[in-house]
């Protein structure tokens, strides 16, 4: 057996070279042919390559693919693969019948000569496993880190062998198949954002684990996806849009989630923000989706299912400090706003000294990044614990040093309270709910969102269990 992690870039493509019965074409945009150059110089290439193409020219883009207005985009990268998978089976003779045909596409920008871009692109693999058979896509979005063009060439091209590697040889096991696609490409280097699978071999994969993966693993800090299911490439679904964030655990989503998103939502608006311009956005962090030092898919799932149900638009991310969130979004989100939705206790955390220790700056710089941009965040009350009153901001614990520092984010907008909140929701905490659904008690359903108690008996998440009633 060959241990495939000493494989390199060049015995990669021999190998799939050598498979008689793969063949395809590339077509590339935009950071050079570097994926089809590396199966021409391993050799033997007649027998895995039709064609390869590259319309650098964007008239001659157009007269290919129709017009666009933006030439690096999901929607174009796909545009490509239809035509080029159409183009390659439509052309070529009878005696291919018996062919596996693949057809890979990629759309980059690459660093400039002035280095004042950030190198990303789409690329994507349309591939038979059957010859016989309807083909599979795998789409992806990368972001290339090197700081020359021509490492970020280079990068892409080892990429572009791993990804058809991977498809032809690691298709049935993800953690492989993910293992396979960055060999050779650390993160310092190159990472990929999103990733998607479709087709006939793929109706049993959920892409929302392939998401998890991502940031489990390190090829990313941040992925999203949609309300059904979609894995979204972040900056596009953010591109141009107002952010309103809201962190949490949500196992399971609460009454008191809906009121805090809903109130803060309501406030969020009056700074004069368009409700058809924003996108509300729950967060899921790794360290809230750890128990017991692991990540259980199934947990992390039944979670996304109910912010599904809700129809929210969910985060995972690696981003444990507050400020590296809102840093990493407000970025995105440049020229727009954006709204954090917290819990006072949380607000604690945020103003806690020691939470920036590996910061220069300490506490300053990281609330220097977290509001530097137009980033307003928005406090949600709580029952004191301790004296059963409502906990807020007004009447807020912090340190004497540190009072000069809120009056000035209460005085400059960038921090204000919740008002219009339902304080007979404030006794509800996620895990009491957990612990009345594990304990077969009913009452856990006044606690949690009528479309939440039909998914969570439906799907039967969390840990709940439907009784047989007896006739």
């Amino acid at each position: 057996m060959i241990d495939e992690r000493r494989l390199t870039t060049e015995e990669k493509a021999l190998k799939i070279n050598l498979t008689s019965d793969i063949y395809g074409c590339f077509a590339e945009i935009g950071a050079g042919q570097e994926v089809a150059a590396n199966f021409f110089k391993a050799g033997g290439s007649s027998g895995t390559i039709a064609y390869t193409m590259s319309a650098y020219d964007m008239k001659v883009s157009d007269s290919m693919y129709g017009d666009a207005k933006r030439y690096v985009c999901e929607e174009r990268l796909i545009t490509m693969l239809d035509a080029e998978y159409n183009n390659l089976k439509g052309r070529l003779p009878k005696k291919f019948e018996e062919a596996r045909f693949f057809a890979f596409s990629n759309t980059v920008e690459s660093l400039n000569y002035h280095k004042t871009n950030q190198g990303q692109g789409w690329v994507g693999m349309r591939f038979q496993l059957d010859p016989k058979g309807k083909p599979n896509d795998v789409i992806l979005h990368v972001k290339m880190h090197d700081n020359s063009n021509r490492a970020q060439q280079d990068a892409l091209g080892i990429l572009g062998v791993n990804l058809v590697h991977a498809c032809y040889f690691h298709n049935d096991d993800l953690s492989e198949f993910l293992e396979s696609l960055m060999h050779r490409l650390p993160r310092e280097r190159m990472e990929v954002d999103m990733l998607r699978v479709s087709g006939p071999d793929f109706e049993d994969v959920d892409n929302r684990i392939i998401a998890l993966n991502l940031v489990k693993r390190g090829i990313t800090d941040a992925t999203m996806f949609d309300l059904s299911g979609n894995v979204l490439q972040p900056a596009t679904a953010l591109y141009k849009k107002n952010i309103l964030l809201m962190r949490g655990r949500f196992r399971p989503v609460t009454k008191v989630h809906i009121d805090m998103i809903e109130r803060g939502k309501s406030q969020f608006l009056k700074e004069d923000i368009d409700e058809d311009n924003l996108r509300v956005v729950f967060e899921l962090t790794l360290k809230d989706l750890t128990a017991d030092g692991k990540i259980s898919d199934k947990d992390f799932v039944d979670r996304a299912e109910l912010l599904g149900t809700l129809g929210y638009t969910v985060m995972i991310s690696n981003y444990l400090k507050h400020y590296k969130m809102v840093d990493y979004l407000s970025t995105i989100a440049r020229g727009y706003q954006m709204g954090v939705i917290v819990g006072i206790y949380n607000l604690q955390t945020i103003f806690d000294e020691r939470y920036y220790d590996n910061l220069p700056g300490g506490l300053l710089e990281a609330f220097g990044r977290g509001f530097g941009h137009a980033v307003k965040m928005y406090v949600y009350p709580a029952n004191n614990v301790e004296t059963g009153e409502i906990y807020d901001l007004n009447n807020f614990v912090i340190p004497e040093n540190l009072r000069g520092l809120l009056t000035y984010m209460r005085a400059n907008n960038k921090i204000e309270p919740i008002e219009s909140y339902n304080p007979k929701l404030l006794h509800i905490m996620s895990d009491d709910v957990l612990s009345k659904i594990k304990a077969k008690s009913t009452s856990w359903e006044e606690d949690v969102p009528q479309e939440v108690v039909k998914a969570i008996k439906f799907y039967e998440l969390f840990g709940y269990e439907k009784t047989e009633t007896v006739s």
